[in-house]
């Protein structure tokens, strides 16, 4: 969490990463899990802060945003597996509703993030395009959704009224058309970076 006045400038640096990671997540891998190491490192940290600190906050996001950043950075291969990992889990959430009812069981959950994590390691470049390509787009989505007054209306049913900016990565409550307009940059930047890095090995 962000205090509000930093809500439009930190959605910029989101917007601009999501388009990185979808576009040119294969490629440029390194860097992405580095930005988002610290949008993950920065989103944990600041939660343990009062919402009335605001230096605090901000110093704790960033100190946590570095030490996120460098984990993922030097432990790339952890990365594709998480990548995996949450490729396995979307999917399972995709198509439990068709067959059950509420949210998967944990030990669904458990099982293909393992799958996932293991295929990961075995297909690499591929696992690492539609991960990054998803993941981007999600990204571009909630930047434009959250930081972005004139998006709401279109992605949204309205804004936070608390004092602090919480950027919730898996929350898709209010929006509207996130999912057409996700799936739509998804494909785009899965082509876009199939069709870049064609023949390419990592």
């Amino acid at each position: 969490m962000l205090p509000h006045g930093f809500e439009q400038p930190t959605a910029i640096v989101l917007l601009l990463g999501g388009a990185l990671a979808c576009f040119a997540g294969y490629r440029l891998f390194r860097i992405v899990l580095g930005i988002y190491g610290f949008i993950l490192g920065a989103m944990i940290a600041s939660s343990v802060v009062g919402v009335t600190n605001t230096t605090g906050m901000l110093l704790t996001a960033i100190i946590g945003g570095l030490v996120g950043s460098v984990v993922l950075v030097f432990a790339w291969f952890v990365g594709v597996s998480l990548v995996g990992a949450g490729i396995g889990v979307l999917a399972a959430h995709v198509v439990w509703p068709q067959i059950g009812r509420g949210d998967p069981p944990a030990m669904a959950i458990i099982s293909v993030a393992i799958a996932g994590a293991i295929g990961a390691m075995f297909m690499q470049k591929y696992v690492i395009v539609v991960g990054t390509a998803l993941g981007g787009a999600w990204t571009i989505v909630l930047a434009l959704a959250n930081g972005f007054p004139s998006m709401r209306d279109v992605l949204t049913r309205g804004s936070s009224e608390t004092e602090v900016w919480i950027f919730y990565p898996t929350s898709s409550s209010g929006l509207r058309w996130s999912s057409i307009i996700w799936l739509g940059l998804s494909v785009l930047g899965i082509a876009i970076q199939l069709s870049t890095t064609a023949g390419k090995k990592k």
